[in-house]
């Protein structure tokens, strides 16, 4: 049996940039999403469309999939990497 030693990870979490900017893309998508069904839907400037409410949806999948993906296929960080940064 052959084992390969590796230095010890750990995950980037909260910091992870994938979070970041499926929180913001979600959060834009809420605001866009309660905007395209509570307020005046401008259907006469966009064609018949309601602008709001499909682009709230899809600033709300497309953040989803943001988070599930830092979920699914964590950054891992090597445990030396903070120390480096900072000239240790």
């Amino acid at each position: 049996m052959v084992t390969t030693e590796t230095s010890p990870r750990h995950q980037a979490g909260l910091f992870d940039i994938r979070n970041v900017i499926g929180l913001l893309l979600g959060i834009y998508g809420l605001i866009l999403l309660l905007m395209g069904l509570f307020a005046d839907k401008g259907l006469d400037k966009t064609g018949g469309v309601n602008a709001n409410l499909w682009a709230g949806l899809a600033l709300l999948v497309v953040g989803i999939i943001f988070v599930v993906w830092a979920r699914l296929r964590p950054m891992l960080v090597p445990e030396g990497a903070a120390a480096e940064g900072r000239g240790h």
